[in-house]
This record gives C-alpha cells, structure tokens and sequence, in this order.
C-alpha cells in the first residue's frame, strides 16, 4: 500500500528525531552500543538542527528533504509519534552534479514494506533534472542498509574507515539516476 511522500516541514522534526532514534537502536545498537546510539542521535537529530534542516530544503532547488506519512487514519497521530521515514538529500560539497544522500531512514516496525524504496524513487525522480547520480555513505556492519542499497541498484565504490568510530568500515554508494 503506497504511503504519502512529501516535503518535510518543520513541525515533523520531532516525529523525524523519533525515527532516527528507532531505527539507529535498531541497526546500530550492536555495533556501536545503546549509550553510543544516544548520543549521536541527540547531536545529528537535534530539533533545531533538524528545523534548520528542513527549513533550508524548503528553499532550494537542489535539496530536498521528505517524510513519509502512516497509511490510513491514524496518519496525523503516527507523525507526530514518529514518521514512517524521511530522506534527506543535498548536493555533494565538491561535485554538484552529485546529490549526497545525507539521511535514509525508516522505522523499524515497517521494514521490508517499501517505504525506504518510495523515498528513494521520489528522490530520484525529484533529482534526475539537476544531478546525473546519488551518493551516499553507510556503515558496513548496517546489514539492513548495505542490503537495501545492494538491492536498489546502488553499486558500492569505495570502502574507507569510517569517521564515527575507530576500526569502523564503511561504504561509499552510487547510483546513477
């Protein structure tokens, strides 16, 4: 069942802030630790970095950052519990004909349902008149995340040691769009 895609606005940051928190736990708490999870959650998902965030999608045209609404009639209260998913793309600081895939995030409870692929398929259909590929970067050890993006025809091109912690590989995705 399709679910609503659209432009984030600055009053789903919490709901985003919420989703963030679940599916990091859920795909890095054995990796990272629960503790270590927080605190990059509460820094890379502050509210009002988040608001800023989204504010300034909002006012370019080449930036975009979604959510995806709940299904049916619990869709107001689901979002200001927490969004079904959201994306956040801007354009690659040393390649602007490369859109960078800051954020892809959906809430453990709907994985393998297809809300990570809508976000992807608005982006791409957003994006493909102003950027010729996407690029992103995610931790090897994020199986539900490498899995996602070796399954929507990503192709990894490049492995580096990770910023976020000592020892920690990660992987640098592209897709032509």
């Amino acid at each position: 069942m399709a679910r609503e895609v659209r432009q984030a606005t600055t009053g789903d940051a919490e709901g985003i802030h919420k989703t963030a928190r679940a599916s990091w736990h859920a795909a890095y708490d054995d990796v990272l630790g629960p503790e270590t999870v927080d605190e990059i959650v509460d820094d890379w998902y502050a509210l009002g970095d988040l608001e800023s965030s989204i504010a300034d999608a909002s006012r370019r045209d080449d930036a975009m950052f979604l959510v995806v609404d709940a299904d049916g009639e619990d869709a107001a209260s689901a979002v200001l519990d927490r969004c079904r998913g959201f994306a956040h793309v801007v354009p690659w600081p040393e390649e602007t004909s490369v859109a960078y895939l800051v954020r892809l995030y959906v809430d453990p409870d709907v994985w393998g349902e297809g809300t990570g692929t809508e976000l992807l398929e608005f982006l791409e259909n957003g994006l493909a008149d102003r950027f010729d590929r996407i690029r992103l970067a995610v931790l090897a050890d994020n199986r539900v995340g490498v899995s996602f993006y070796d399954g929507t025809g990503f192709e990894c091109v490049e492995t580096r040691e990770s910023e976020l912690a000592n020892g920690l590989e990660e992987y640098v995705y592209e897709k032509p769009i």
